[in-house]
């Protein structure tokens, strides 16, 4: 009878294990089991882990050193208490401290600075390392591209290198199987660290995602806090940012075809029309009546006889 009970626990355990597999979609995981974190070479006590920042080689290019005085103190890497009920191995992102913990084991965990997105670009919730690069190809989206057309020329992707965006490493980010574009990942700029000023995606200086890189694998959990400290309830993603208008440009004149300047406008002057002077009234001045000629005076006649009641007989 005995032996007839621990056989159907057996039975029991083991279909759970079944059922609680196929609850894992196999490409969240990579299809792989995520082995334990590296623990065995951090301090035993909280401290500053020194000599960290130096110049490092590595198989495809040489990561400069850092100037770790630059640094400040709580975004260097270091080991701290660090309570939480979270599994050894869980990755923790605080943003609003702009640290990033690796926990390696009971409320223990491996800090580091990070920098976080800008306003508008913030975001919260849980994810799965679901693929892990050696200097990372990166190539902008269309909305940043939009944003910042001067990166249209890298389109098609950015060759990894001391110069790509990406840095040294970058570990990609799922949340029920679909990309939204975050990634943990290194940076050329070591002074943007314990700043906001990325897209969305978790910044590290390049010798910290380098020690990351090779202590977690894919699957590994990453839990993003919400801006007060608190754990998420859900995947929260910022609001999509508004696409920048862009000018059309106005044609260039064609050579050919030189512009002809625009003829002087030239204002009409006014036409007076002058008005017709007023001639005077003649004065018409009456002259004296012309004396009537003299009458001409009558012919002496001679009569050669004598005169019969006086007239001359003879005519």
């Amino acid at each position: 009878m005995l032996m007839q009970k621990f056989g159907f626990r057996v039975l029991a355990a083991t279909a759970l294990c079944f059922s609680l597999g196929a609850c894992v979609d196999p490409a969240m995981t990579g299809g792989t089991a995520a082995p334990a974190v590296k623990t065995a070479d951090l301090p035993k006590t909280a401290q500053v882990i020194e000599g960290v920042y130096a110049a490092k080689a590595d198989t495809q290019f040489n990561v400069p050193a850092v100037p770790v005085e630059k640094v400040p103190p709580q975004f260097q890497r270091q080991t701290v208490a660090f309570e939480t009920d979270q599994p050894v191995g869980t990755i923790i992102i605080n943003p609003g401290a702009k640290q990033l913990y690796l926990v390696t084991g009971k409320n223990k965990a491996v800090r580091y600075g990070i920098a976080v997105g800008k306003a508008g670009f913030q975001w919260s919730g849980e994810a799965l390392i679901t693929d892990r690069k050696t200097w990372p190809t990166w190539t902008p989206p269309e909305e940043m591209i939009a944003r910042k057309p001067e990166l249209e020329k890298w389109k098609e992707g950015q060759p990894g290198g001391p110069t790509n965006p990406l840095g040294a490493r970058a570990l990609y980010l799922t949340t029920n199987g679909i990309d939204y574009g975050y990634r943990i990942h290194g940076t050329p700029e070591w002074n943007s660290i314990g700043k906001n000023a990325s897209s969305g995606c978790i910044r590290m200086i390049n010798q910290d995602v380098m020690d990351l890189f090779d202590r977690v694998p894919n699957g590994t959990k990453v839990v993003v806090l919400n801006a007060d400290g608190s754990m998420p309830k859900g995947l929260t993603l910022p609001p999509p940012q508004p696409k920048k208008l862009v000018a059309s440009p106005k044609p260039a004149p064609s050579p050919l075809a030189p512009a002809t300047p625009a003829a002087p406008v030239v204002e009409a002057a006014a036409i007076v029309v002058p008005k017709p002077a007023v001639m005077p009234v003649p004065v018409v001045t009456m002259g004296a009546a012309a004396p009537a000629p003299a009458a001409a005076p009558a012919p002496i006649v001679t009569c050669a006889v004598a005169l019969v009641d006086g007239v001359c007989p003879v005519n």
